[in-house]
């Protein structure tokens, strides 16, 4: 081979080693863009992931959100009625599955009370003479009759009364002499006091309002009044109830245990709050533009040396820390229902934690529940100390650490001792049950007038909410009462307190 040839066939073989490294350059470059292309991509579906599972723990806290019912949170009963009502358990007592309507087994009898004879107002008389049969007289026997009780309603149940005073003249003084009207005849004015409470109590008691009470007065009573004439009357009522209501209002500070919780409350719009104070013999309520701790402070002070139980909303834990002296009973009913919470949310660490929490509770009311099974009050105390504080470990100890079970958790380290004061004290109830109950009638009320209109209403409001509340607390009858305020208010007299008399609290 010449060396020409060589020559040559080097410069091919170069050539071709130069294309081949060219290509392999190309290809490298475009392998590299393929892997930035790839990490940006991962980068993008990185976050797009990132997001997605936000929006996913977004959305199993609306849903946990959404399934809140009374039962599982501090939702009231009356927001269920939106959901389907749950199918009641089957029972052995129906051959369908389905429990019976009506009065269930074990439940207590009522009967009617017997009519008292000084609440008889005639007494009707039939027998025969003669034998139906042959026309025989008929003798006595010695049995007493049979007696049947019919009450009825009067033709004209309101009785119309003219008062007329003459005058006359007197010769020695030479002058007219009128005798002046009996104390409260004036004040009282067309409708007396005892028919003024009967629309103080129908407003009131009875939920009704000015429309129906006018149809009332126009069908039943017979008698044509306006629906300003009757509110008269109801602020009438309103204004003899006003030193009973001031004189409660006064003697909260001085309460050794209140019960408290706050509602909603309309005007015209506006959201106001009812507030409820339930005092050992009585209740108030007071309708509040705040739902802050600035409440408790004007009622009660910054001295309340008192115990309060309340729910666990953030007024009442400002109050505490604003207040060194008041002690605190948190609601163990709603703790229960927000630990259920948890044990149904949709994240499976929630739903655990939950469900671990529920166990320790039931554990701890069922000793409770059987306390006297235990021999000596100190082994009652020791058990309960032993299950309220593995309670506590598994609250702070064992928490998943979500943004639930932390909110729960802290709870247990702020507050485990507020939340289990009655352990100690018999007296202390572990619920608010009792302040919740007394608001079930501001709530139908509300329901039914949709608010008041001017602070005129609100003090109405009130001061008839706080006679209702008492005089069931105290069994007194809540017309009987009206009564004597409205006689004593209107001939110018001490209006009855609602405190109960000293031998009723001993």
């Amino acid at each position: 081979m010449s060396g020409h040839d060589g020559v040559r066939r080097g410069g091919i073989l170069l050539e071709d080693l130069q294309r081949r490294f060219d290509e392999l350059e190309k290809r490298f470059a475009k392998l590299t863009d393929d892997y930035a292309n790839l990490n940006r991509r991962y980068d993008e579906l990185g976050e797009k992931s990132a997001k997605q599972q936000q929006r996913i723990r977004e959305l199993e806290g609306e849903l946990a959100k959404a399934r809140k019912t009374s039962r599982n949170s501090s939702k009231p009963p009356s927001s269920d009625i939106v959901k389907p009502p749950k199918k009641d358990p089957p029972s052995v007592d129906s051959p369908d599955g389905k429990r019976k309507r009506g009065g269930q087994p074990g439940h207590p009898r009522h009967e009617r009370p017997e009519i008292s004879p000084d609440d008889i107002d005639a007494i009707v008389n039939y027998q025969d003479d003669l034998c139906p049969c042959c026309g025989t007289p008929l003798s006595d026997l010695e049995e007493p009759p049979d007696v049947l009780y019919q009450i009825e309603l009067p033709e004209k149940p309101i009785r119309t009364t003219q008062h007329c005073r003459h005058a006359k003249w007197c010769g020695k003084c030479e002058k007219k002499i009128t005798p002046p009207w009996p104390p409260g005849l004036l004040e009282a004015g067309l409708v007396g006091p005892r028919l003024t409470a009967f629309v103080g109590f129908l407003k009131g008691a009875c939920a009704m309002t000015i429309s129906a009470i006018r149809r009332f007065f126009r069908d039943v009573l017979r008698v044509k009044v306006s629906k300003g004439f009757l509110a008269k009357l109801i602020n009438k009522v309103s204004g003899s109830l006003a030193d009973p209501y001031e004189e409660l209002l006064r003697l909260l500070p001085d309460e050794d245990c209140l019960n408290i919780d706050e509602t909603g409350h309309k005007e015209l719009g506006k959201r106001l709050w009812t507030w409820c104070f339930r005092a050992a013999t009585f209740a108030l309520f007071k309708i509040s533009p705040s739902r802050g701790s600035e409440v408790l402070l004007e009622v009660l002070g910054r001295e309340f040396d008192g115990l309060i139980g309340c729910d666990y909303f953030s007024a009442y834990r400002k109050y505490m820390r604003l207040n060194e002296n008041v002690g605190v009973q948190f609601c163990l009913a709603h703790l229960i229902r927000d630990v259920k919470f948890l044990a149904e949310h949709p994240d499976a660490k929630n739903r655990a934690y939950g469900e671990r929490l529920l166990v320790q509770l039931r554990k701890l009311f069922d000793i409770v529940h059987r306390r006297d099974e235990y021999p000596t009050p100190a082994g009652f105390r020791t058990a309960l100390a032993r299950v309220r504080n593995e309670l506590v470990w598994q609250a702070t100890m064992e928490s998943p650490h979500t943004q639930q079970a932390l909110a729960m958790e802290e709870r247990f380290y702020r507050h485990t001792a507020s939340y289990f004061r009655f352990l100690t004290d018999p007296d202390i109830d572990p619920t608010n049950n009792i302040v919740e109950q007394a608001f079930r009638f501001v709530a139908i009320q509300r329901r039914i007038t949709q608010g008041t209109r001017s602070p005129t209403g609100q003090r109405w409001c009130e001061r008839i909410w706080t006679v209702i509340a008492t005089c069931e607390q105290q069994g007194r009858s809540i017309f009987e009462y009206l009564i004597d305020a409205v006689t004593s208010h209107i001939t110018h007299q001490p209006v009855p307190s609602l405190l109960p008399e000293p031998s009723d609290s001993s």
